[in-house]
């Protein structure tokens, strides 16, 4: 199964920053997005805010969640795949 990548600033792009009122249509989308039991990878400028609120939203969806920014690379966040 390949990997989903979601560019968080996508999320909110219709606005210059993220807003906390906005954040049920954020998770909404990224749910969307994202599908159940794949591989997701979280990147692009946002919030920290943002980037924890979309982790608590995709854990027990998600197979597994990664971070990657071109500073950090890749960072696993959770993976629930027992293989």
């Amino acid at each position: 199964m390949s990997e989903i990548v979601i560019d968080v600033q996508e999320l909110y792009s219709h606005s210059s920053q993220a807003k906390l009122s906005d954040v049920p249509k954020y998770e909404a989308k990224c749910l969307q997005l994202a599908g159940q039991g794949t591989d997701i990878v979280l990147t692009g400028a946002g919030p920290i805010w943002l980037y924890l609120r979309l982790a608590h939203a995709l854990h027990g969806l998600a197979r597994s969640l990664s971070y990657e920014s071109p500073v950090t690379g890749r960072v696993e966040i959770f993976n629930h795949n027992p293989y």
